[in-house]
């Protein structure tokens, strides 16, 4: 198997040093997104005392000239901390922070996609609009082969594989499930996991969390994942066709509702919802990869339970619709339904953003309304 040299490094040495007790002191781990839009990056400070809530952990700064952020000549930039978390791997009191990321004139970074996802999620409360997106990935040997598949060749078709049991079925469950268990020490909403129909290929699930909730805990989600994967000394990737040929892509589907959904009657909100989104489809490709469409085109050929990229289409219980209403809320006639169509490496906040401002703000058209503008021409301003 390939995997990493750290990985085989002698734990029960580094185990002594982290039991030392580290008296009042408390780790603090900040994490951000980096100027890919998909990686994440994280540095560690010493706090005096525990943080009780966010507001007690300051802000800090970065070099962005090295996470593609920035130029060297002006490279300062912010942490600013917005969501905490605890810390699976150094355990209590330490602590996770997810960060927004703020330019030398404190503008929100090219890649901070959450401040105006909070904007637009504070005008739609009242809706109440609740979030569970399945992030699927695929891990990798440190060669980039899928992990456990044979060196100088392939696993047997899919089939077997889809919640598989067996060593001739999974691989990598221990990751799996440490992941799981990391993700519940650190208090994020995960729900759930499952094997994949490619083989090496796992599905762990997020949510229902409202509003900005979705993105802060699916990306927290992401850095543990990643966390977990070093430690095992393997790689998981989100590319969303990591292998060409005759294998399942990897997803990012979003399933969502509103208060009027969730109550009886409410299959007439999700139909008139679908209805929208169905008139953008073209505005809601190009938010679901971060490469407007381009990585989303490899996966949503019409096959391998996706949609084609160039249709829009909804059924009850299609895997191979853009949207899928399940069918326990066709028969109940209210509850949620499925957008199929998010890319594994899609920004959540750009996606749940989308939707509201499709379905919530009657948006229509490929350009988004800048509401910032629109209340100074209100106000006169």
């Amino acid at each position: 198997m390939s995997v990493s040299h750290s990985s085989k490094l002698n734990k029960v040495v580094r185990d002594q040093y982290m039991k030392l007790p580290q008296g009042d002191k408390v780790l603090v781990t900040y994490v951000w997104i980096d100027g890919s839009g998909e990686g994440v990056r994280c540095k560690t400070r010493t706090l005096n005392q525990e943080p009780k809530c966010i507001e007690d952990v300051p802000e800090w700064n970065f070099d962005g000239s090295s996470t593609d952020q920035a130029e060297g000549s002006n490279s300062d930039m912010f942490l600013i901390p917005v969501s905490m978390f605890r810390d699976p791997f150094c355990l209590d009191p330490n602590k996770l922070v997810l960060c927004e990321v703020l330019k030398y004139n404190r503008k929100h970074a090219e890649t901070n996609l959450r401040h105006t996802c909070k904007k637009i999620m504070s005008m739609v409360e009242d809706s109440h609009p609740w979030f569970g997106m399945e992030q699927e990935y695929t891990l990798l040997g440190i060669n980039g082969h899928p992990y456990g598949w044979p060196e100088n060749g392939f696993p047997g078709p899919q089939g077997p594989y889809y919640c598989g049991v067996g060593a001739d079925k999974v691989y990598g469950r221990d990751i799996v499930e440490s992941h799981y268990k990391a993700c519940l020490y650190a208090g994020v909403k995960i729900c759930g996991t499952n094997a994949e129909v490619m083989p090496s290929q796992w599905e762990f699930q997020v949510g229902p969390c409202e509003g900005i909730e979705m993105g802060d805990h699916l990306w927290m989600a992401r850095f543990i994942l990643h966390r977990v994967c070093e430690d095992f000394g393997v790689v998981a990737t989100l590319d969303p066709k990591p292998m060409t040929g005759n294998w399942n892509g990897a997803g990012c589907h979003t399933n969502y509702s509103t208060e009027e959904m969730r109550h009886e009657g409410g299959l007439k909100f999700i139909e008139a919802a679908i209805e929208k989104l169905g008139k953008r489809h073209d505005y809601h490709i190009c938010v679901y990869d971060p490469r407007g469409g381009q990585d989303n085109s490899r996966r949503l050929t019409g096959h391998h339970e996706t949609s084609n990229i160039f249709e829009f289409s909804a059924g009850v219980a299609n895997r191979g619709a853009s949207i899928r209403i399940p069918r326990q809320v066709g028969q109940d006639g209210f509850g949620y339904f499925e957008d199929r169509r998010p890319a594994a490496n899609c920004d959540p906040y750009a996606v749940t953003e989308a939707i509201v401002r499709t379905t919530l703000l009657n948006e229509t058209g490929v350009e988004t309304k800048d509401y910032v503008e629109q209340s100074k021409l209100e106000r006169g301003d």
